[in-house]
């Protein structure tokens, strides 16, 4: 697979990757742990990570997650699916010029819009330019074919999007993944907004395989989390 490749050093602001033997990280580990047993039942390719609302720590988690799948072996892609307000670039220090949008309005292939991270097993997808109607290209044909093709290329796939309500791109993308993490933020989000979230994300049938509680008291925990099996 062709990538495109730019400075790398961008991934080393992520604790997972920087300091991996970390409180912090082993705590992202012991996530993945969980995902891996919440979903023993079937083969879970697409993971969707999203919260509420914003500033509950989405990115930042999707980010360091993807990290340390990776560095269990897995093939990883993270895709920034955030089509409102893109970060994922940033955190791995790339620029957002290209990526899912050009391949979802057919002017450029996956292989052409990949980046490298410098982190063996992982591949990051930047959001691209800014389209107009995310909803409608999240819901497309195109997108379909698109997680397909990455499903084949790729032992894991998670997509960073838009908080749930905020906009509807969330359970557009939502009905395409095979599972989703819900991302909460301790003293923050609310607790009627968490479950009209959970409703909703409900309402288009994905697979919660958990929440991650995040920004807990040092005293307690850094993160807590929570996987229920049904």
């Amino acid at each position: 697979m062709l990538k495109r490749k730019q400075s790398s050093d961008g991934i080393t602001t992520l604790i997972a990757r920087s300091n991996p033997k970390s409180v912090i990280a082993e705590q992202y580990r012991t996530i993945r742990t969980n995902i891996q047993f919440a979903s023993i039942d079937r083969n879970t390719k697409t993971i969707m990570v999203t919260s509420p609302g914003p500033g509950e720590g989405k990115t930042m988690t999707a980010a360091n997650l993807a990290v340390v799948f990776a560095q269990q072996g897995k093939k990883v892609l993270i895709v920034d699916a955030d089509m409102r307000k893109p970060a994922l670039h940033l955190r791995f220090r790339k620029t957002n010029e290209q990526g899912l949008s050009n391949i979802l309005a057919g002017n450029q292939t996956l292989q052409e819009s990949v980046y490298e991270t410098g982190m063996n097993q992982l591949d990051l997808l930047t959001c691209g330019p800014i389209p107009p109607n995310p909803s409608e290209l999240l819901g497309s044909k195109a997108m379909e074919e698109f997680i397909e093709e990455a499903k084949e290329n790729y032992d894991l796939v998670i997509f960073d999007t838009s908080p749930v309500l905020a906009v509807s791109d969330a359970q557009v993308l939502g009905g395409f993944c095979e599972g989703t993490i819900l991302v909460l933020r301790s003293k923050f989000t609310e607790y009627r907004a968490t479950q009209k979230t959970i409703d909703l994300l409900k309402s288009v049938n994905t697979k919660l395989l958990g929440t991650i509680l995040n920004d807990r008291e040092k005293k307690n925990s850094n993160f807590y989390y929570y996987a229920k099996k049904k």
